[in-house]
């Protein structure tokens, strides 16, 4: 149903790097999400008053601020479909997160004033009044939110799209609130004076607040930049090496300026006798099918390699075999050596993993000492993957 509704009010729906695509997208799942929420808010703040139950009223107010998020969402996808100009030349798709970042405030300020009224409820209890109708209208309200739920999951899984999934995990969220709201208004039959309705006002206020904190994180993380997927940097990677001539790839970097805009940089190892304009060439061919297959603009950097000098290889084993023995996690690249008053100096990087426990001056020690048995010297740089590790 979710895949044929997409079909009619969404034109071109596959073509999800299309900026006005996405607008689509958001505008339609905005109106949807307004429309639904208006209609549980009625709903709801009806039973509420007739109930005087604050958790109800409470949820209803959740609903109404949903609606606010709902346009949040169209208007972050409206902005990241203008096309880029001079005070952006990388686009607005970064809108997107921006409003993501919106929905988290907007169901911060729900969770803390429904926490707020129910620790007030639980000093001050009130009766209240369970009847079938309401129970009726809580559990049209669950079955309408996780439809909801799965409606904004299909949307996030379509067009690669954490604000979708934060208005999926919202409406999850809306699904266990109301469930404890129907379960505290059954417990109120018992006769009991226990203010079950506070407590469960309570416990979804916890919910909610727990739900904007991990919306939160999620997209300040994407805003600060994360590392580029994994899956796609390995694509990458096995692309670039599919040239025969690129014997290496190192320094990837996947720069993401929103859903569809990304811009990526590496390093590709190419035999140091090979012409400059051959390597160009290869080079050449390497980035414009990484944009074409993956829709990602790369810069790739040709780093010569030394393969027939019998003194640089025999010293580049040496140096593998002791990093593996100092931490197999290590690798080395761009390996090279040259004079250096007089005296030879091996060059080269190492990549050290977060997981990594060896600091830098304990790995140079190592590498040291290696040097010093050949009578050379080493000017090491350290530096870090930008990739997704395979085990997150």
């Amino acid at each position: 149903m979710i895949e044929k509704l997409i079909g009619k009010f969404v034109k071109n729906a596959e073509d999800i790097n299309n900026p006005q695509v996405r607008s689509s997208y958001g505008s339609f799942s905005s109106v949807t999400g307004i429309s639904l929420n208006l209609l549980l808010f009625a709903f709801k703040i009806i039973t509420g008053i007739l109930s005087h139950s604050v958790s109800i009223i409470s949820d209803a107010f959740n609903n109404l601020s949903d609606c606010l998020s709902c346009l949040i969402t169209w208007l972050g996808y409206r902005i990241s479909a203008k096309p880029a100009d001079r005070e952006h030349p990388f686009g607005h798709g970064r809108s997107e997160y921006i409003a993501g970042l919106f929905i988290s405030l907007v169901i911060f300020g729900a969770g803390a004033e429904l926490m707020i009224a129910s620790v007030q409820r639980i000093l001050h209890p009130v009766h209240v009044h369970f009847s079938i109708p309401m129970a009726v209208v809580l559990f049209f309200s669950i079955l309408i939110k996780l439809w909801m739920s799965r409606f904004y999951h299909v949307i996030a899984e379509k067009i690669h799209s954490s604000t979708m999934e934060a208005s999926s995990q919202d409406s999850r969220n809306d699904v266990l609130s109301t469930a404890l709201t129907l379960g505290a208004m059954a417990l109120t039959l018992t006769g009991s004076d226990f203010p079950f309705d506070g407590i469960a006002g309570v416990l979804i206020s916890f919910l909610i607040l727990k739900a904007g904190w991990e919306i939160v994180t999620d997209i300040t993380g994407q805003l600060l930049g994360r590392p580029a997927d994994h899956e796609l940097s390995t694509q990458i990677r096995e692309q670039i090496l599919t040239h025969p001539e690129i014997l290496g790839v190192h320094d990837l970097i996947i720069h993401d300026y929103g859903p569809g805009v990304q811009i990526g940089s590496a390093h590709a190892e190419v035999d140091s006798e090979m012409t400059l304009m051959h390597a160009h060439s290869v080079i050449d061919a390497a980035e414009e099918e990484i944009q074409k297959l993956y829709n990602v603009t790369m810069t790739l950097h040709a780093d010569p390699v030394e393969l027939h000098n019998p003194r640089t290889n025999t010293l580049k084993k040496a140096f593998e075999r002791k990093l593996q023995e100092t931490d197999p996690s290590l690798t080395m690249h761009d390996f090279r050596v040259r004079e250096k008053e007089g005296r030879e100096e091996a060059v080269f990087d190492i990549l050290i993993p977060y997981s990594c426990q060896l600091a830098p001056v304990d790995i140079q020690k190592q590498m040291n000492d290696t040097a010093a048995s050949f009578g050379i010297e080493t000017w090491i740089t350290f530096d870090h993957d930008f990739t997704e590790g395979e085990e997150e």
